[in-house]
Formats: structure tokens, C-alpha cells, sequence
């Protein structure tokens, strides 16, 4: 209009393009629930590496709480061992059972703490996809 030509087209990355340029260096979080066959409900606590979509099921308790979830994650920093030093990023929501503690522990080794929006489930969707897995595909009570 006013000698202006159009603004050329933006190639920034989407979050799409992010997260699979950053796939290697991302660990993502979530607790899942299981209902036992005597109907008791155990919760596990899941950490999934996108980068090779390995699945580590840190632990299971009836009553997980902010300290518990805490100890999984020291676990799963000693069992990872220098694999830990690729992590760029951890992906979680905002559950009360992650505490300040449990982000310390990947912070101590450089990892940038990421949680996701409230109520947006698809932000996280590769280790809701993992769990929706698990809940259709392994047996439950009969």
C-alpha cells in the first residue's frame, strides 16, 4: 500500500520442530495409576527419554508423595549414570508431588525444569501416549 511490500514469510521453528530438533535432550515425567486386582490403586511414577522413547518406571507406591517422588528421581539420575549429561530439558505438570526437592535433583545436573500449562494435556503428549499404552495393553483384572 504505502510503498511497503509484504512482510516475508517467517521460518521459525513450530513447537513440533523444537521438540523433535531437541528430542535427544529431553526427559518427560508423569504419575500414572493402577487399580490391583484385590481394586487397591497404586500410582508409578514414569520417566520416558524421547529421544529413544526408553521407558523408566522409577517406582510404585500406594501413597506417593513429595519426598517419594523425590527419592525416584535420585534413582533415576544414579541409574541413568553419564547418560544424564545429554538431558537438556525435563517436561512435567504441575502436581503438588513435584516439589522444589525434586526439581533440584535434575537442576544439579544441569537440566532446565520445564512444566507444562495447566490443563493441557497434549503438551506432554509422548508420556501420556506411553500411559494410554500401558493401560490398554497390559492386563488388568478379569
Amino acid at each position: 500500500m504505502a510503498g511497503i511490500d509484504p512482510a516475508p514469510r517467517r521460518s521459525s521453528p513450530t513447537g513440533r520442530d523444537f521438540l523433535t530438533a531437541q528430542a535427544q535432550g529431553i526427559i518427560a515425567c508423569d504419575f500414572v495409576h493402577i487399580d490391583l486386582v484385590d481394586l487397591r490403586r497404586v500410582y508409578a511414577l514414569v520417566f520416558l527419554e524421547h529421544g529413544t522413547r526408553r521407558l523408566h518406571i522409577a517406582g510404585v507406591s500406594a501413597h506417593a508423595t513429595g519426598p517419594w517422588a523425590v527419592q525416584q528421581a535420585r534413582n533415576l539420575a544414579v541409574e541413568l549414570g553419564v547418560r544424564v549429561e545429554s538431558l537438556r530439558f525435563l517436561l512435567r505438570d504441575r502436581d503438588a508431588k513435584y516439589t522444589e526437592s525434586f526439581d533440584a535433583v535434575f537442576k544439579a545436573d544441569d537440566i532446565q525444569v520445564m512444566r507444562t500449562a495447566s490443563r493441557a494435556p497434549r503438551v506432554n503428549a509422548h508420556c501420556e501416549r506411553v500411559i494410554g499404552t500401558m493401560r490398554r495393553e497390559v492386563p488388568t483384572t478379569s
